[in-house]
């Protein structure tokens, strides 16, 4: 992370010190390691921030690594506020097996020799699942089945089904292909085909049910055995950092001002209107939809706007008049 003497290359989002007033309120985008889950890494920043107030946007595996969206103290009440529907990752699907969990954590449920499988017929089934497609999840989701994560009811061994729901894969490009024959990489009696790929898509869309759909049309199986997502909504690997960074130069990627103004549209308002909507009151709309920040002269984020009707309203005070003038 940059700091004193230290220059930082990374653009748009630099690291930034705090805003004077709501010390330590920002966003840090972490590169998550695996074998962490995002409670771990959750519970890691509290130490290393010197808070309690911390908490996370779009939960990644342990198996997983790469970028999750770490909120510190009044940037909290941002993270459900982001627009982090679109999602990217890199990916190594095994084609020859299929597991329990879709994954390389589960036990194999059947295997398939894969060695003939020619990449022609591996782009034939990706494009087919590329665009606007219905997906079952991952039966270790993360998603509510009558009151009970579907992951916790598969560990205790409970027949259940998951519904199949509507998601969006924007790209899905295979890249290298590599034949894993029975040997010293490979102590099973099959051949394998270990497929890179990059995959783009909107909030919901399993990469492990994509390995497990494209080895399921091959006829041989599949499963994921590696996962780095490597953007989240407009946050990328290129301004993460590892908790090893963070512990040598501990704070936030992007102050609450910062982070603001990089998630969301904006508008510029008055210091009167400022005044205003820091007290609660709303402003006059100017036909901007979605969330968006209102920015007051000093360049100081003051709010989250939404429009309704004749009314732009806060859904989030960044700096309410108790802390005007900071």
């Amino acid at each position: 992370m940059a700091g004193p003497g230290r220059p930082d290359h990374r653009g748009d989002l630099a690291v930034s010190k705090v805003s004077s007033g709501l010390d330590g309120a920002g966003l840090l985008i972490v590169d998550k390691a695996q074998g962490m889950t995002s409670h771990d890494v959750v519970s890691r920043c509290r130490k290393l921030l010197k808070t309690r107030k911390v908490g996370h946007a779009g939960t990644l595996d342990p198996m997983a690594t790469g970028v999750l969206v770490i909120g510190v103290e009044r940037a909290t009440k941002m993270l459900g506020l982001l627009s982090l529907t679109t999602k990217a990752y890199t990916a190594t699907i095994r084609l020859g097996a299929a597991t329990d969990t879709d994954d390389a954590e589960g036990e194999v449920l059947s295997s398939t020799d894969a060695g003939h499988v020619a990449p022609d017929e591996i782009a034939e089934q990706v494009a087919a699942l590329t665009g606007d497609i219905s997906q079952i999840p991952a039966r270790v989701s993360a998603i509510k089945v009558d009151g009970r994560r579907a992951h916790a009811l598969a560990r205790d061994g409970a027949e259940f089904e998951l519904k199949a729901r509507p998601v969006t894969v924007s790209r899905f490009e295979v890249g290298a292909i590599r034949v894993i024959p029975p040997g010293e990489n490979n102590p099973d009696a099959i051949t394998y085909a270990d497929v890179d790929v990059e995959v783009e898509c909107s909030a919901g869309t399993y990469i492990r049910s994509l390995a497990r759909d494209l080895g399921g049309a091959l006829g041989v199986g599949g499963h994921l055995t590696s996962l780095r997502r490597t953007r989240v909504g407009p946050f990328g690997l290129d301004v993460a950092h590892t908790l090893e960074e963070l512990a040598d130069d501990p704070g936030v990627s992007l102050d609450i001002d910062s982070a603001a103004q990089f998630a969301f549209p904006h508008r510029n308002i008055s210091a009167d209107e400022a005044e205003s909507i820091s007290q609660g009151r709303w402003l006059e709309p100017i036909g901007m939809s979605g969330t968006y920040a209102a920015i007051d002269p000093d360049g100081h984020t003051i709010a989250l706007l939404q429009e309704k009707g004749r009314r732009a309203s806060s859904v989030m005070v960044v700096r309410p008049a108790t802390l005007r003038g900071h």
